[in-house]
């Protein structure tokens, strides 16, 4: 898989820029396309107004969403246009229930989404059914950067985190092309079962998987010897200097939506480094 077509989604004037950068300098690493949709957002509760009131708030707060998008994109075009990638801007407004429904529909025909961390001092409510729209509806590779993180186009330490599922394998697959090109892969396996058909050989399978795709891979068999897993893989990140960590995305079913289920949201709140997630 190649990163052809790489989107981003701002909602929020105050991590654009970071996100931006993020997204470009992959974008520019890839030889790819950057699409970059800003998104007024209505956060706004209708059901909370007395009935007449309803109309008239909706007016109001879906005019002030489409005065942001208007000044989120126009800044995106501002600073893109000072690069020398090939790039496209669109703007749109979203209501807080359906946000995930409009980043699904423009995830869905990108190679990566790169997306800000969603949890945070004075982070919107916005950003956690953003990543939802893009990993559970638009089935699309995420990439999400923390706040302070330096962009990182070609990792040379990656953590992947494996416990032999399907989600684990796509992110894996999708990840690729920066796996490729890494130093050093900790293929990380937490308490793996003491049975089953790998038992004698956790991870061994995934790693002459890699090794045919000319990825170094090292297994690292850890106890859990925290409370959370992803306590235990993030000290493990920490303790082999990881750049990026790869991981799949698991999400849970409310009223017929997938969302963040905890051991993925817990990883997102706490990482200080990249997290690469499918689903």
């Amino acid at each position: 898989m190649h990163f052809k077509s790489i989107l981003t989604v701002l909602s929020d004037e105050k991590l654009g820029d970071l996100t931006m950068e993020h997204a470009a300098e992959l974008t520019q690493a890839h030889d790819a396309h950057l699409d970059v949709l800003c998104l007024g957002v209505d956060r706004t509760q209708q059901g909370y107004y007395y009935g007449g009131a309803n109309a008239m708030v909706m007016r109001e707060t879906l005019a002030r969403a489409q005065d942001e998008a208007e000044a989120l994109a126009a800044h995106a075009r501002e600073w893109l246009g000072r690069t020398d990638l090939r790039w496209g801007v669109e703007e749109d407004v979203a209501i807080l229930a359906q946000i995930g429904q409009q980043v699904a529909g423009r995830a869905r025909f990108s190679d990566l989404v790169v997306l800000p961390k969603p949890y945070g001092k004075d982070h919107g409510v916005e950003l956690e059914p953003v990543i939802e729209g893009a990993l559970f509806e638009g089935l699309t590779p995420v990439m999400v950067v923390p706040d302070d993180a330096t962009p990182m186009v070609a990792p040379k330490s990656v953590l992947v985190a494996w416990n032999g599922g399907a989600e684990a394998l796509r992110s894996v697959r999708a990840a690729m092309p920066l796996l490729r090109g890494a130093e050093r892969v900790h293929v990380v396996l937490v308490d793996p079962p003491r049975q089953g058909p790998n038992r004698s050989d956790p991870g061994g399978v995934l790693a002459q998987y890699l090794s045919r795709h000319g990825v170094k891979a090292e297994i690292d068999i850890l106890a859990k010897t925290r409370n959370r897993v992803s306590d235990v893989l993030l000290r493990h990140a920490g303790d082999t200097a990881a750049q990026m960590i790869v991981m799949g995305a698991y999400g849970h079913s409310r009223f017929r939506e997938a969302i963040l289920g905890g051991a993925t949201r817990n990883m997102l709140e706490q990482t200080d480094v990249p997290v690469f997630m499918a689903h």
